[in-house]
């Protein structure tokens, strides 16, 4: 089994161990039992349906090569590039800059851009973006990124049940059947569960980051490019967030659409600073520039 099969086999035995963790402590055996069918089915459609519901919710629109000729031809020549299969291409209608890939596998791939960064990127901008994503499809990551999304979802809807058991169970405190210990637990979940879905999603973002940069440099052929672009992206964003954007699936972007990666804050992004993303492309650039001309 390949490394990111294992990361995929772990994500979703954690995801079922948590729904049945969970239902075992607010609902005895049934509970165990409910919550095991849940996430069994949870897994089911993560698998085959997540990166379709992650599309949808965006509303993003497929578009082709006689609807977007240019973005088409550019996306086929960079597959064809990193000899890759020819994914699906969507375009998200957002007053902010960004891009993601997701899918369960190269043959099964899309990429998503969103209108703005159509406009304010240049043509090579925009080929560095695009073989960012296109690097994370080479890497066989997307489907990990998009079960992390899922399970990041997850965490925070248990969060939401235990929220309404709490208020649930406060009406019913006199009651003789209440039990303090399923309050002791919600809680806990209420507390705990935002963390968690931080730290999941840190843990599959970061490194994924810096080795899609460098692949993608290579794929595009010009890292400067793809530094300048990341520039872009995040004065863009700083400017005008993407309110579309879903916390959950914030790691799968190519900049995290909610704040910047600058100070203390670089602690609990999903990403890495963009500062460090742009020094590592430039460095790659000029180690091109000097193998060239050896």
């Amino acid at each position: 089994m390949t490394t990111n099969g294992i990361k995929t086999f772990i994500l979703l035995g954690l995801l079922t161990a948590f729904f049945v963790f969970i239902g075992g402590a607010l609902g005895g055996q049934n509970g165990m039992v409910i919550a095991l069918v849940i996430a069994v089915g949870m897994n089911f459609f993560s698998y085959w349906y997540s990166d379709k519901i992650i599309l949808k919710m965006y509303k993003a629109e497929e578009v082709n090569e006689t609807t977007q000729p240019k973005l088409y031809a550019t996306v086929r020549k960079l597959a064809a590039s990193a000899e890759l299969p020819m994914p699906k291409v969507y375009i998200i209608q957002s007053g902010a800059p960004n891009a993601f890939a997701t899918g369960r596998n190269p043959q099964n791939a899309a990429v998503a851009v969103t209108s703005t960064l159509l406009t304010l990127l240049n043509e090579e901008e925009l080929e560095g973006v695009l073989a960012h994503e296109l690097a994370h499809v080479y890497g066989k990551d997307i489907l990990i990124a998009t079960i992390a999304a899922s399970l990041a979802g997850a965490i925070m809807l248990i969060t939401n049940i235990a929220q309404w058991g709490m208020i649930l169970g406060g009406r019913n405190r006199d009651e003789e059947n209440s039990s303090p210990v399923s309050s002791i637990v919600a809680i806990a979940m209420i507390i705990l569960a935002p963390m968690a879905a931080m730290i999941v999603q840190m843990t599959i973002s970061r490194s994924r980051e810096y080795i899609a940069d460098e692949r993608g440099g290579k794929i595009s052929g010009n890292p400067k490019a793809l530094a300048s672009a990341l520039q872009k992206i995040s004065y863009g964003i700083s400017q005008n967030q993407m309110s579309e954007a879903k916390p959950a699936m914030s790691h799968m972007f190519i900049m995290n659409p909610f704040f910047g990666t600058k100070g203390m804050m670089s602690l609990f992004s999903t990403h890495p600073p963009v500062e460090e993303r742009i020094k590592r492309l430039n460095e790659q650039a000029n180690e091109r520039r000097s193998q060239k001309f050896e």
